[in-house]
């Protein structure tokens, strides 16, 4: 018994081929997806990515995720008017606030006027009258900005899903007020753990602790560590932030191999140019131990340990933990 099959139409051809140009373009281009949710932690989000976003080559997208039809068949929301122009949405519509206040943390009203052109686009979605929404500021250099209002079940799948629509270099959410253990967060986690979790890119934990001295960043003497770190210590070079190197030996009999990795991690970025204000070993349990550090910098960066889910989940990560534990921002570097 044959099978049918639809042919694609033309139109359908050239839809497929603008976008995968389109992601193509995007591929090339320093992507940050900043998660926005009305908390301080959140905006210290978007202070990070002011701060690593300032280049010509970078694009920021700011995204608030909205559970499907939350109060709009009662709230007597004018669709048509909302799709037109997303930034002349009432207040009380859910994200938007968040998002305008976010825009203006990233640039001033009268250059974003005068410098950046501005494209609405509108997504539907069965099931809720409003759809996902996004307004993309162009400036004249391809800079972009985006302010996205997406809908979906629940925040952590729709941060996810967005991913998709990317790719992103790296994503910022704000730190829970709680933050599970490893095993039990497979089951019960907080939408910051979710995405720390399952995000094929690098993620960064914000803070509101900003008052520290640079980054400290923490290797491991791996091949993916080395290469977390080259990555880290780029960025610390190009936002001007000291850097500090350290590795943890697990006890004594380990340190010496732990002070010829920060040695060797030192050597490796000189050749690069980049230079170390300071390389630190220390002995004990490792996320016990970078914690105590991380009081005193900016951001911690660490890196994921390139481990499959399940086994993360079963033998733990200390770069899961020290995001939980840090008490400044964290960076997992993946």
């Amino acid at each position: 018994m044959g099978i049918w099959h639809r042919r694609t139409t033309a139109a359908e051809r050239a839809a497929e081929k603008e976008l995968e140009e389109l992601r193509e373009w995007r591929r090339n281009r320093f992507r940050i997806l900043v998660c926005i949710d009305g908390t301080d932690a959140s905006y210290e989000g978007l202070r990070f990515a002011k701060e690593i976003g300032q280049g010509d080559e970078c694009d920021i997208i700011l995204l608030y995720v909205r559970p499907i039809d939350q109060g709009l068949r009662s709230g007597g929301l004018q669709i048509r008017v909302a799709r037109e122009n997303m930034l002349e949405w009432g207040l009380e519509l859910p994200g938007v606030q968040y998002l305008k206040k976010g825009l203006a943390l990233l640039t001033e009203e009268k250059a974003m006027a005068e410098q950046w052109s501005a494209k609405h686009t509108h997504t539907n979605l069965r099931g809720d009258p409003l759809g996902d929404n996004k307004v993309e500021y162009r400036h004249e250099s391809g800079k972009s900005i985006v302010l996205k209002l997406k809908t979906a079940p629940d925040a952590a799948s729709g941060i996810l899903d967005q991913y998709e629509l990317g790719p992103y270099n790296v994503m910022i959410l704000g730190a829970p007020s709680r933050w599970q253990g490893e095993l039990r967060s497979f089951w019960d986690a907080g939408v910051a753990q979710k995405v720390a979790m399952l995000s094929p890119c690098s993620v960064l934990i914000t803070r509101e602790q900003r008052d520290g001295k640079g980054f400290l960043i923490c290797t491991n003497g791996t091949e993916h560590s080395m290469d977390a770190l080259r990555r880290a210590a780029v960025l610390a070079h190009l936002t001007r932030n000291p850097i500090t190197l350290v590795s943890v030996a697990l006890d004594k009999a380990e340190r010496g191999m732990a002070e010829q990795q920060v040695s060797e991690a030192k050597a490796m970025l000189a050749e690069d140019g980049i230079k170390v204000a300071e390389a630190l070993t220390r002995v004990g349990d490792p996320v016990a131990e970078i914690k105590k550090l991380s009081k005193d910098y900016a951001l911690t960066v660490v890196s994921d340990s390139g481990k499959s889910r399940l086994k993360r989940f079963i033998r733990g990560s200390v770069a899961f933990g020290v995001m939980g534990q840090a008490r400044n921002s964290v960076l997992n570097v993946r």
